[in-house]
């Protein structure tokens, strides 16, 4: 399924009504915190960066 520019233009600004202007780089932050854990989690690595650094 493919979207089109409507669609696109529709969801942001059904975004913008539900969370409001201020809050949405606040989610996509955290989401992509939340990414990047799980990635790091697929990958198996246990370290963290404070860990890494005191070895």
């Amino acid at each position: 399924m493919r979207l089109g520019w409507v669609e696109i233009i529709l969801i942001v600004v059904i975004l913008l009504l539900l969370f409001g202007a201020k809050r949405i780089p606040e989610l996509l932050r955290g989401l992509g915190r939340g990414a990047r854990e799980f990635k790091e989690g697929l990958r198996g690595d246990d370290d963290s960066k404070g860990d890494k650094e005191s070895k």
